[in-house]
């Protein structure tokens, strides 16, 4: 199974330019803990991601003012992307390899289509776990000691 199946298709995403309370508020009107920073000019290829974690900890806990402090200040500049087509078990490894919960989905021109999450990975996990479950119940019957 490829991640563009699993990945979250709701993506937010901000300019390195905009100031910290802006993408704060951006995050909290479409329900997310991360924003994909995309360069001002050009594609729109990502350049980063901000967290909710990453304005308590590098911008308030810095005592930044978050009115004036642009997100590029206090966003984490090495954003690991993956292709919509990547096996999740390639995901997987380039989560592990780059020590990142979040994988940036891209579509075949580079361009941000998505954010997979380890946790949308374990959700999947899970839920195939149960189907197992299921399976396993209904084949009790018929399995002899």
């Amino acid at each position: 199974m490829s991640v563009g199946r699993i990945c979250s298709r709701v993506i937010a995403t901000a300019s390195p330019r905009e100031s910290v309370r802006v993408a704060a508020r951006r995050m909290a009107g479409h329900r997310v803990g991360t924003l994909v920073v995309v360069e001002a000019e050009g594609v729109g290829r990502a350049v980063g991601v901000i967290t909710d974690r990453d304005i308590a900890v590098r911008c308030i806990a810095a005592d930044l003012d978050p009115d004036t402090t642009p997100i590029e200040k206090v966003m984490s500049g090495s954003v690991h992307t993956i292709g919509e087509h990547t096996p999740i078990e390639e995901a997987l490894a380039e989560m592990a390899h780059g020590a990142t919960r979040r994988l940036v989905v891209t579509d075949i021109s580079g361009r941000p289509v998505g954010v997979l999450s380890l946790d949308d990975v374990l959700d999947l996990l899970v839920e195939e776990a149960g189907t197992i479950g299921r399976l396993l119940e209904k084949q009790r019957p018929y399995i002899t000691a």
